[in-house]
Order: structure tokens, then C-alpha cells, then sequence
């Protein structure tokens, strides 16, 4: 139960996180949202059984804390920049050939108890379409923080984001069908469903390729 709270909770700032910081900046509160994340990093930090992780995640707590004493805003503004370098990392780490097969294969797998035949390579081109999307997230994220308006921050990682992602995966699921069109394919809501119970396995697993071989 509290894990499912801390995952609600963890996820409503995520969202929040743009409209919090603009907001902060406006009342000159910047510290709070970024607050809100670190806090949740030292909960993870002291919670995790794994001493390495333990220890990169206390090292980033210290390195946000710094930021925000020196340059307030322009941390509050970078931090989005790490969700989007970890998604990075959690897709583009797959694509290589010791991590294999591709992320979204993986997911597919969960959904299909047979994995359906020609479709690896589709998975893996899918694959490459977010690994890049995230990668420029992040360059235009980092130009934002540095060179534009708190307003023009916030619209893009609060709203243009979302959007992107949103557009990016109605389309493939509209395209799906005409690319193989003999495939049952799950709807909407059980995709997004898998993703969200399956994404911390697969990340899990996606650390230690070993051991879920």
C-alpha cells in the first residue's frame, strides 16, 4: 500500500513538476519542486538493498542539493533533463547487441504468449524512434533552461512533452494494423496497462541482464 501511494505520489510531481517550478519562480519559492524530487531520490537512496545504487543516488542528492544553493532556477529547470537522460538510457541501452533484444520487444513479449514471427525488427526500429525522441528532449530541454523564459520551459516540458509522447504512440497504434494486418493487436488500454505493471520488471531486469537470461 505504500508503495502504491509513493508511486501515485512520485508520479503526480513528475506532471506537476513544470507548473510547480514556474510557479515557484513567480513566488520565489523555486526550491520547493525540486525539494519534492530529491526527497523522493533520499527515500530510494535508504530504501534500496543495493549498496552501488545506494551510493549513485546519494552522490546525485548532493550534486542537486549544491545546484540548488549556487543556481536555484537553473537547477529546478535541468531536473526534468535526468528523466528524460533515464528513458534514454532504459531504450538505448537495449539496442546494443550484449542487452538485446530491444525494449519494446520486450514489452511486446508480455503481451503475445507467442511472440509474433517478423516483427523483432519492427520493435527494434520502435525502439530507435524513442531512444531518439528522448535524446532530443533533452538537447532542447538544456537549451530551454539556459536560453528562454520560464514560461516557454514549463509549456514544453509540462505540456509539449506530453504531447509528443501522446502523438508519437497514437501513431504507431494507428499504423499498426496496416503493417500487419493479421496480428491481434491489444487495445489501448491494456498497452498502456502492461507498460505502467511491467516497466520497473524490465528495468529491473534491463540492470541485471544476467540474471533474467
Amino acid at each position: 500500500m505504500l508503495k502504491a501511494l509513493i508511486s501515485i505520489s512520485v508520479s503526480l510531481v513528475l506532471v506537476m513538476y513544470p507548473y510547480l517550478v514556474y510557479q515557484g519562480v513567480q513566488q520565489g519559492q523555486v526550491w520547493v519542486a525540486p525539494m519534492l524530487i530529491i526527497s523522493f531520490y533520499g527515500y530510494q537512496a535508504f530504501t534500496t538493498q543495493a549498496l552501488a545504487e545506494r551510493w549513485l543516488k546519494i552522490s546525485l542528492i548532493l550534486v542537486l542539493l549544491t545546484g540548488l544553493v549556487f543556481f536555484q532556477t537553473l537547477t529546478a529547470k535541468l531536473m526534468p533533463i535526468l528523466m528524460q537522460c533515464i528513458l534514454l538510457y532504459f531504450f538505448g541501452k537495449t539496442l546494443l547487441k550484449n542487452h538485446a533484444p530491444s525494449l519494446i520487444e520486450r514489452f511486446v513479449r508480455l503481451e503475445y504468449e507467442d511472440f509474433p514471427v517478423g516483427i523483432a525488427e519492427y520493435c527494434r526500429t520502435l525502439t530507435k524512434m524513442w531512444t531518439g525522441y528522448f535524446a532530443f528532449n533533452s538537447v532542447v530541454c538544456i537549451v530551454l533552461a539556459f536560453y528562454a523564459p520560464v514560461s516557454w520551459w514549463a509549456i514544453y516540458t509540462g505540456v509539449g512533452m506530453l504531447l509528443g509522447t501522446g502523438v508519437l504512440m497514437l501513431g504507431e497504434y494507428l499504423i499498426r494494423p496496416f503493417l500487419f494486418p493479421d496480428l491481434e493487436i491489444p487495445d489501448m488500454k491494456s498497452s498502456a496497462k502492461n507498460m505502467w505493471v511491467n516497466g520497473r520488471k524490465l528495468w529491473e531486469e534491463s540492470k541485471n541482464p544476467n540474471k533474467s537470461a
